[in-house]
């Protein structure tokens, strides 16, 4: 029987609708924050010059995020995406310089394992937790046999792209914008990103409307993919050279960067925008704790206090 709305407090209905508007503002607020405690002490780093070099590594961050989240929108964790951006680094720097041929055809097959990997997890009803980790050792593995130490190149086109100087905007926030709309115009926005996201939040009634599962699963494993391969390309261009514990750091932080911009763990509930600024708010922590003369080795500890602060702050909103 339904309940009595007169049992419904009034302002419930308001909390409910402002809390997707909450879960965005909050880390907008947040970044804001940082940018401006960046810029008042270290003023010289607001221009083209300054904003190009605090955010350059924010370009393969940002893609590493983006993978994460077409996983966590299908309930999913992805514990695998590190070691897969290291190896896809290490097919740029090793087979992409040596053989192009060879290293689009081994960047393909990594997107179309990756794919398969979805479907696995869905056919055979796997926790992704454990099926993603277990890859995570056979990418590392990948990577150490082809780059057994950090050496190799740079592609031309690569390392020319991530050095580009385009006019007014730097590099990184053209990138950070672009990969932002993207997402949010074919997730958000488009009948197929609608059917994605409905996997997450009710994949029965995504089922019963005719459309395939383990075909959603597997294409959103394989964008997923396809980020990381991206990441791993700037990755190599940024630093020239390959490494096969590159993007470690990137497991754990593309995971805090996609929930930090209002993403959530079940439900199909994330955001192309939030994720962006999630993965900035993971970027900026370290310079903003350099800054103020607080040792980097503080960064994690700093980054796990941020992610329960607003989780808490989500869960607070919820009950208010």
């Amino acid at each position: 029987m339904p309940a009595d709305p007169s049992a419904i407090p009034a302002g419930q209905p308001a909390l409910a609708a402002a809390l997707p508007r909450f879960k965005i503002a909050l880390p907008v607020a947040a970044l804001a924050a940082m940018f401006g405690i960046i810029f008042w002490i270290r003023p010289a780093i607001l221009s083209y010059f300054g904003i190009g070099l605090l955010l350059d590594l924010a370009m393969p961050a940002v893609f590493a995020s983006m993978a994460q989240m077409c996983v966590i929108a299908i309930n999913d964790i992805d514990l695998g995406i590190g070691p897969f951006i290291s190896l896809t680094s290490c097919i740029a720097a090793t087979l992409l310089v040596r053989a192009p041929a060879a290293g689009l055809l081994a960047l393909t097959a990594a997107i179309g394992a990756y794919a398969l990997m979805g479907g696995l997890i869905h056919v055979r009803r796997l926790p992704s937790i454990v099926v993603t980790l277990g890859a995570s050792f056979i990418w590392l593995g990948c990577a150490l046999l082809l780059l057994p130490s950090p050496g190799g190149g740079a592609p031309s086109l690569i390392a020319g792209f991530v050095n580009l100087s385009p006019p007014l905007v730097p590099l990184p926030i053209l990138v950070l914008a672009g990969a932002a709309l993207l997402g949010h115009l074919l997730l958000m926005r488009t009948a197929r990103g609608a059917v994605l996201r409905g996997i997450g939040g009710n994949a029965k009634a995504v089922e019963q409307a005719g459309w395939s599962l383990a075909r959603g699963r597997m294409l959103l494993y394989g964008i997923a993919g396809a980020c990381g391969v991206i990441a791993g390309l700037l990755l190599d261009g940024i630093n020239t050279s390959g490494d096969a514990t590159v993007g470690a750091q990137y497991t754990l932080t593309s995971i805090a960067a996609v929930i930090v911009g209002g993403g959530e763990f079940v439900g199909g509930d994330v955001s192309p925008v939030g994720t962006v600024t999630g993965t900035l708010i993971m970027l900026l922590t370290g310079s903003v704790l350099s800054f103020v003369n607080i040792s980097t080795s503080w960064q994690l500890s700093v980054e796990g206090g941020i992610l329960i602060v607003v989780l808490g702050l989500r869960a607070l909103a919820r009950t208010a």
